[in-house]
């Protein structure tokens, strides 16, 4: 990766096992797809209560961000409503967001696999 990877908290405090957990998950990535110029992951509270003491229980939102070339790939993990509850975990969050991640970069590269 030519651009270190950049992870924002909104919402919450930066948390190190976060984003040791997320450089894992970019790492996978680059698994992939070794062209990858750049990533910004962005960690995120979502709550409608802008009180503090109502913060347990609120769903985490997770956007990925992919430069590679040519092509800039996004998700933006919001919950659905089924998914509310398991997204009270971040790990859970960051595992679908990655995932969903991972498919976007296959697809990426086996597009440039066809045109190639």
């Amino acid at each position: 990766m030519q651009v270190p990877v950049q992870v924002t908290f909104h919402g919450l405090d930066h948390s190190a096992a976060v984003e040791e957990r997320v450089l894992e998950k970019v790492a996978k990535l680059e698994q992939f797809c070794s062209d990858i110029i750049s990533c910004r992951v962005t960690v995120e509270l979502h709550h409608k209560n802008t009180s503090n003491a109502h913060r347990k229980g609120e769903p985490y939102l997770i956007g990925v961000s992919v430069s590679v070339p040519g092509d800039e790939l996004v998700v933006k993990r919001s919950p659905k409503d089924d998914e509310l509850h398991e997204h009270e975990d971040v790990g859970v969050a960051l595992r679908d967001a990655f995932q969903a991640m991972e498919r976007q970069v296959k697809e990426y590269v086996e597009r440039r696999r066809a045109t190639v």
